[in-house]
């Protein structure tokens, strides 16, 4: 959705309060000031400004049959205009009751039945209904002003909204039926409502709009449709589109959103400087019109996009703004998806499918591959907000092209794989197909240039350049021709691997290849459809719209929101012949090379006949024995293969026989697959096709028929015995190998210790190999003393490289501390500066010379002093003095000489002194001092004394014995 300003005014220092359309559109009745005003709704120009009010002018509303409006104001009259732009009547408050004096009240609000034409007008205390056939107005009370109004569609109920917070539903006579207490109350005022002028709904819908920031629905009844909607600003208006599906609302911030007429936020139509005290919806149109405190008139166009994606047959579109409808379009059937939330992109690519919301993006699958099934369910949701332009999805990633110019590759699990920056603007981009985590994408350029990129390859191609900017292309079905429609809307058509021009036409807005056939095409332009088959002339007809696909006998074309199917029988009349065309081509460039056998030629067309005997003995005539081998096994006529190559060529036979196999095994009948495989001696094939089946009987029998110099098949075929567990014919194989290594290590694997340990009687140079592991498995199964006893011999080597996996393992202990510290700045500038001195008086490899230089350079402009938290790292904790990184006399402190005592894990300086007991103070009673809390003495009754060994003895009055510091 896209807003556009269509014409804005303004109304000098007044409020607009209200507007009204009249029903054909053609003008708009404004409350603003003393005076009501006309304005011509296509360029907003003042027609008329209408005086007949002495005070503001609170709420217009014009009549259903648009014969006359009605104004109300703060001087407490109405009055009715024609809508020749005259006044007719004028009645106030004061006339509807005979007690005149609780009537004196400003009107609030007015509304015109849509059926009868009967005016409700409202003030602070009491409500009015008047009709032109009546001489009274007919007056009802009640208990609290109301702030709105609105009539049902038949005209039957009017809804009234209260400062009170109450819904009051009356019926034409002016009897409550209904009573909606909201659960704010008088905190909450009713501030506008509106009936959904649908009449494809069952119930009436009433949406209300209160100042407890909620937006709300309710049927007739006065029950609740679904959950409070919560807004975030206080709402002045709310106002339906013509058919129901939009709501506009606006109020104190100072713009006007659209919304689902669910209550969904889609966007911002128009931000203005002030609140927006009103807004309506043109009739049968897209224009919105504004009325804000300050004065603006603003009247703005919505443009609603089209969000849509094709893959083949399966058409993917938003519906409602935030629904998406799959729909098949050679079934006709439809699947919707609700996302309930605004659907800003789609794409779909074989089974998948990709909805882009406000938040996320989800990724859908098909429950099956059944190219009929319509049930997707979700496969991952990407939780992340994305801004891009385009969006294309393929089996395993997705593509988002983000800042006009990038394109970004991610996988379902919202990590980035690849990204790609184009050189120009990105204009039209598409997936061509591809094993699954290797597609291939077509992406057009502003600047002319077409590249093919493969998601698994950071490398874009560059197919083709063009002079001007590409508009729509795509790719033929064999990958050899490129169809580009360009910005002056020319269809031109290349050969992508000569880069010739093969053909080019005017008005075209947009081109597909068939997706069956290589040498067909279509495009759309200037309200026709076109068709082209290879070099015949173009084919038109009329179409509405323009074309998006082409798949088969189906040519897609999209009008409007809706998309449809067109039947081309024409096109497809000219497919049964072309192959026959294309062979008339081949034979006539084979003629140009110089072949002139025409036994040959006539054997081709045979062939394409269907006459493949007659075909066969020409080939075989012609000396081309191999292209009627390759006839009949293409076509899986292998018996008449084995006919024609008879017994006489045993290599022809080998051929055949494994042509036969990959048949067979594609077939799904490996068994069948397997046999063949082994007739043409393709041993591994067939060892593969057995394993995998587990067939045990049929293994055994190969690997004893195979000579042991046949090492890789015999491997395989061991490899596939150990897989099913079948160690005594595993052993027979690899003992016919002659692979002693390979035994070792099946006796092993298979906990067979006996054989292993008589295999290293005969071969010691195994020992190792068995030994080791049957100890490990004697202390897994905690047989501890027999698994020592066994690696006694290996004793020492364990122990060595015990010994020296302790110290790796101390190294990266050590160096995760520094790894983690050096990754993060730590502001020890003075350390630096003479760490980059004394670098620069060694002798610097030249990789290194520039970086240190940099670094010295850099390193001046910081302070000279190193961070004060890294040198409160570095406290003393016996003289509390902070220590400079740099400290020449070691690990210690540079006041005290007390030495620091580090961290095991952190390496960190601890808080802890070293000190010594005096001569009798046990550990419990040094334990007691030192739990003890610090005396409260004056400092001249502190006694300090010192001792001869540079110690320090502390005194207290609480205890007479002491503990003596020491360094």
């Amino acid at each position: 959705m896209r807003a556009v300003l269509a014409w804005k005014e303004t109304v000098s220092e007044q409020c607009v309060y209200d507007l009204a359309f009249k029903p054909d559109g053609s003008q708009l009745i404004i409350a603003a000031g003393l005076r009501v005003l006309v304005y011509d709704t296509a360029d907003g120009v003042l027609i008329m400004p209408l005086k007949g009010h002495k005070d503001i002018v609170y709420c217009v509303a014009y009549a259903k049959d648009g014969k006359r409006f009605a104004s109300g104001s703060a001087d407490k009259s109405i009055i009715i205009w024609t809508s020749k732009l005259e006044g007719i009547l004028k009645y106030t408050f004061v006339f509807f009751s005979v007690f005149t004096c609780s009537h004196n009240d400003s009107i609030q609000c007015v509304a015109y039945n849509p059926v009868t034409h009967q005016l409700a007008s409202c003030s602070s205390g009491d409500f009015g209904l008047w009709s032109p056939e009546q001489k009274s107005v007919n007056k009802h009370k009640v208990s609290s002003k109301i702030t709105c109004c609105g009539w049902t569609n038949d005209g039957q109920y009017l809804a009234l909204g209260m400062m009170n917070g109450v819904v009051s539903i009356r019926n034409k006579n002016g009897e409550e039926k209904v009573k909606i207490e909201r659960p704010g109350g008088s905190s909450s005022p009713i501030w506008s409502i509106a009936w959904n002028p649908s009449k494809d709904e069952h119930n009436d819908i009433l949406a209300v709009a209160d100042w407890g920031q909620k937006l709300s629905f309710y049927q007739l009844s006065g029950k609740q449709i679904g959950k409070d909607r919560t807004l975030t600003y206080d709402p002045c208006c709310i106002s339906y589109f013509s058919k129901g599906e939009y709501i506009v609302m606006g109020g104190s911030d100072k713009q006007a959103s659209l919304y689902t007429k669910d209550g969904v936020r889609l966007g911002t139509i128009g931000e203005q400087h002030s609140w927006v005290w009103t807004c309506r919806v043109k009739p049968d149109s897209n224009f919105v019109v504004l009325g804000c405190q300050d004065g603006t008139i603003a009247c703005y166009q919505l443009i609603f996009s089209t969000v849509h994606g094709l893959y083949k047959d399966r058409y993917a579109y938003r519906d409602s703004m935030t629904d998406v409808i799959v729909q098949h379009l050679i079934t006709e059937q439809k699947v919707r998806i609700k996302c309930r939330e605004l659907v800003k992109k789609i794409a779909i690519y074989r089974n998948r499918l990709a909805i882009q919301l406000p938040e996320k993006i989800l990724i859908y699958e098909l429950y099956s591959d059944d190219s009929s099934d319509m049930h997707y369910r979700i496969k991952e949701k990407i939780c992340r907000k994305f801004e891009c332009n385009l969006l294309v999805v393929c089996s395993q990633n997705i593509i988002l092209c983000q800042q006009e110019k990038r394109l970004q590759c991610m996988s379902f699990t919202s990590v980035r794989e690849k990204e790609w920056v184009m050189e120009s603007l990105i204009r039209y981009i598409k997936v061509i197909g591809g094993p699954p985590g290797r597609e291939g994408l077509l992406v057009g350029l502003k600047n002319g240039a077409i590249l093919k990129i493969f998601v698994d390859n950071p490398f874009p191609i560059t197919l083709l350049k063009l002079s001007t900017s590409v508009r729509c292309l795509d790719m033929s079905a064999s990958r050899n021709k490129l169809a580009v429609v360009d910005e002056h809307n020319t269809l031109l058509v290349y050969d992508i691997n000569s880069k010739e021009l093969l053909f080019q036409e005017p008005n075209a807005n947009s081109v597909a290849w068939n997706t069956q056939c290589e040498d067909m095409l279509c495009f759309s332009g200037n309200g026709y459809l076109n068709i082209k088959a290879s070099n015949f002339p173009v084919h038109q007809q009329k179409m509405q719209g323009f074309m998006v696909g082409y798949n088969g006998s189906k040519i897609f074309c999209l009008h409007v929101y809706s998309m449809s199917a067109v039947e081309v029988p024409q096109a497809f009349i000219r497919i049964r012949d072309l192959r026959y065309l294309e062979l008339i081509n081949s034979i006539e460039e084979r003629k140009k090379r110089g072949e002139n056998d025409n036994e040959l030629f006539l054997a081709d067309v045979y062939a394409y006949q269907g006459k493949f005997h007659e075909a066969a003995k020409l080939y075989k005539r012609t000396g081309h024995e191999s292209r009627a081998l390759s006839m009949y096994t293409d076509l899986r006529m292998f018996d008449y293969a084995k006919d024609f190559v008879g017994a006489t060529d045993p290599k022809s036979t080998r051929i055949l026989m494994t042509k036969q196999a990959d048949w067979a095994k594609s077939s799904k009948e490996p068994r069948a697959a397997a046999e063949m495989y082994l007739s043409a001696g393709e041993h591994l094939k067939a060892i593969d096709i057995i394993g995998e089946h587990g067939w045990a009987d049929m293994l055994i029998d190969i690997a004893r028929k195979l000579d042991k110099a046949e090492r890789e098949p015999l491997a395989k075929c061991a490899f596939y015995f150990t897989r099913l567990k079948h160690h005594g014919y595993a052993s027979e194989t690899y003992s016919k190998m002659g692979d002693l290594q390979a035994l070792v290590q099946l006796h092993v694997e298979t906990r067979h210790w006996d054989e292993a340990f008589s295999l290293v009687e005969k071969h010691p140079q195994f020992k190792n190999n068995v030994f080791v592991p049957y100890a490990q498995w004697l202390a897994e199964n905690d047989r501890f003393e027999e698994a020592q006893k066994e690696s006694e011999d290996q004793r020492d080597e364990m122990l060595k490289k015990f010994e020296r996996f302790q110290h790796l393992a101390e190294l990266y202990h050590v160096y995760r501390s520094i790894q983690r510290y050096t990754s993060q700045k730590l502001g020890a500038y003075k350390l630096a500066r003479y760490s980059y001195e004394k670098l620069q008086e060694l002798h610097i490899p030249s990789r290194f010379q520039e970086s240190i230089e940099l670094g010295s350079l850099t390193i001046r402009a910081k302070p000279f002093h190193d961070s004060e938290d890294l040198i409160e790292g570095m406290m003393c904790y016996r003289c509390s003095t902070n220590n400079p990184l740099l400290n020449n006399q070691g690990s210690v402190c540079i006041n005290c000489r007390q030495p620091f005592i580090y961290s095991a894990s952190s390496y960190e300086v601890l808080p802890l002194v070293q000190f010594y007991l005096e001569e009798g103070i046990s550990d419990e009673e040094a334990v007691s001092l030192i739990d003890l809390e610090v005396p409260h003495t004056d400092q001249r009754d502190a006694r300090w004394h010192d001792v001869d060994n540079g110690g320090i003895l502390w005194s207290s009055t609480q205890c007479n014995r002491t503990l003596t510091y020491t360094e």
